[in-house]
């Protein structure tokens, strides 16, 4: 909003044309917005219930315990299904094949963020950043574990004492560590609004990816436009893939 001389408020600034706006590309498709969606709510469901289970003065204010455990559990047996259903999708499928490898400009992102080195130049990106990776690896591993540790303190009468033991000790604490991590990821995701847009509408701002994710726009010129196996078409296989 602007201010006129002689007026007696703001005035609202004018839209730019199509013509002046950013050009758009397409960053994420439908299924695999989808997918992270779901997965994020049942994540948030289980660390909601998770702290109206552990803090004594949420589980005050919370009370029906017996439902909680219900909703804390049933979140957690559901939490891969978005997974395992996006692999129906072939750009989730590649999307994956991105994020499970790593190339030398991965290792050069790394050294910069270490180094606390924020210049685009120093940190190269193909779609996805070095540090999207790890958490993606991390997050997928911590998920697994606490499906698993999960599944032995319901169960009780299907496993030992011994083992019941070990595995609340180790889902209990894996559960802040996930608390801590997804904090972050929400964190590093309010501080970038065209990379929540990205994730809300499946396109991203191309001076945007130019800037945080050069190789990707680099290696697939128009991204979005892709075969029945995920690979641009009429293109190379990005570095990435």
């Amino acid at each position: 909003m602007t201010s006129t001389p002689g007026s007696a408020g703001p005035t609202a600034v004018p839209t730019p044309p199509p013509s002046e706006r950013p050009v758009r590309v397409k960053r994420f498709s439908r299924a695999e917005r989808w997918v992270h969606r779901t997965t994020a709510a049942l994540m948030l469901t289980c660390v909601v219930t998770a702290a109206a289970l552990y803090v004594p003065q949420i589980a005050e204010l919370v009370g029906r315990r017996y439902l909680v455990v219900t909703v804390h559990e049933w979140a957690g047996i559901l939490l891969p299904a978005p997974f395992l259903l996006g692999l129906a999708s072939p750009a989730f499928r590649a999307d994956l094949r991105r994020l499970n490898r790593f190339g030398p400009h991965d290792r050069t992102w790394l050294r910069a963020a270490r180094r606390r080195d924020h210049r685009p130049e120093s940190r190269p990106a193909g779609k996805f950043n070095a540090g999207q990776k790890v958490y993606s690896a991390w997050i997928a591993g911590a998920v697994l574990v606490m499906l698993a540790t999960g599944l032995l303190m319901w169960f009780t009468h299907l496993t030992p004492l011994v083992w019941r033991t070990g595995a609340t000790f180790v889902h209990d604490w894996l559960s802040l560590a996930v608390g801590i991590v997804l904090a972050g990821h929400i964190a590093m995701a309010l501080a970038d609004p065209e990379a929540r847009r990205g994730m809300r509408t499946g396109s991203v701002e191309r001076p945007w990816a130019n800037v945080e994710h050069p190789l990707w726009l680099k290696d697939d010129p128009q991204p979005g436009k892709r075969g029945g196996d995920g690979r641009p078409k009429g293109g190379r296989a990005s570095e990435d893939e």
